[in-house]
């Protein structure tokens, strides 16, 4: 279906800036697939875009500046080495002394002389990888879950959701915690494929809803007419259509996945010695926040970065996904002016 062309209100009607900026977002759109609008509409978003920038720039930074697995990178610590103390305290040699310098330990250093720098940095690795590897895998669980029992409600409907009720009663924390000792915190992989087995439930309530409503509509009774089977139906017909709403949801499950994270390895039943988090950074240090505030900046700064950014795409993909948010009006009422 193509857009219709936008038409400026005619006599009796007030041309304003609004209803020509809305003409002519109307008419770049026409023609452009649903995949094209979306990306035109996201890549506006001010805010998303900032954050993205700069999610990117964290990731970039901590993968570069130490490396990752064999591959080396550009700093010249690592977290676990113990070097002199190079000012009083360990204090950071990032200042504005005679201009801007970074210095030997811009982020400073600990009580035994670890790279401060260094720590936050593969802190923020294994803080990525888990929040990550929690948004994919638990997305996928609750995709599978809501999708199964939205197409075929009934018992089996009944049957996940209350399942998923119970889930959702538990508290997460504890949850989270009792499986970090069983799997224990040293591997954040497998940590946090044990933290997805918690986190699925709000993704399978939402992909639940939209299936029971796409259900109903035509191109579903087309495809069961065509003779499709019900897992094409859900997963090549009704998923493409839910996909918004997956995504949006996907980003806001990161965000708190780093936070559940962060939370666990404060308490101590995270990522354990000998890697390191950005939780962890926390709890290691806490008794020493009065006299070397900087090792909870650095860790603490970080986190509420990476959780803002995250949370700010969530909210450019929602308002490029969602049409309510569309800023295109009708025709009705751009001729009403």
């Amino acid at each position: 279906m193509t857009t219709p062309t936008p038409k400026v209100p005619e006599h009796g009607g007030t041309v304003t800036e609004e209803n020509v900026e809305n003409a002519i977002e109307l008419k770049e759109v026409e023609g452009l697939s649903q995949g094209r609008i979306v990306f035109r509409r996201f890549i506006r978003h001010r805010g998303a875009m900032t954050a993205a920038v700069v999610l990117v720039g964290i990731v970039l930074l901590a993968t570069t500046s130490i490396g990752w697995g064999p591959i080396p990178g550009w700093w010249d610590y690592t977290y676990r080495q113990q070097l002199p103390i190079a000012q009083a305290g360990g204090a950071p040699t990032m200042g504005f002394d005679g201009g801007f310098t970074i210095g030997e330990h811009p982020f400073g250093q600990d009580n035994i002389g670890k790279d401060v720098f260094a720590l936050v940095m593969r802190g923020t690795q294994q803080s990525l990888l888990v929040m990550t590897i929690i948004g994919l895998v638990a997305s996928a669980i609750g995709i599978v879950m809501g999708a199964i029992a939205g197409y075929f409600r009934g018992r089996i409907d009944n049957l996940l959701m209350r399942f998923t009720d119970m889930v959702i009663t538990l508290p997460i924390i504890m949850i989270g915690a009792i499986l970090g000792v069983l799997v224990g915190g040293a591997n954040p992989i497998t940590l946090a494929l044990a933290l997805s087995l918690v986190t699925w439930t709000s993704m399978a309530r939402l992909v639940r809803g939209e299936f029971l409503s796409l259900r109903e509509r035509e191109f579903v009774d087309a495809a069961r007419v065509a003779g499709a089977s019900s897992t094409r139906i859900m997963f090549k017909h009704m998923l493409p259509n839910a996909v918004g709403v997956i995504i949006v949801n996907t980003t806001l499950l990161m965000a708190s996945a780093i936070l559940l994270e962060t939370a666990l390895s404060y308490l101590g039943f995270g990522i354990t010695a000998p890697d390191v988090s950005l939780g962890n950074l926390i709890n290691e240090y806490q008794t020493a926040f009065a006299t070397r505030p900087w090792l909870f900046w650095w860790p603490g700064l970080f986190i509420v970065t990476i959780a803002l950014c995250v949370n700010f795409i969530g909210d450019g993909l929602r308002d490029a996904f969602d049409p309510r948010q569309r800023r295109i009006p009708s025709q009705r009422k751009m001729a009403k002016g």
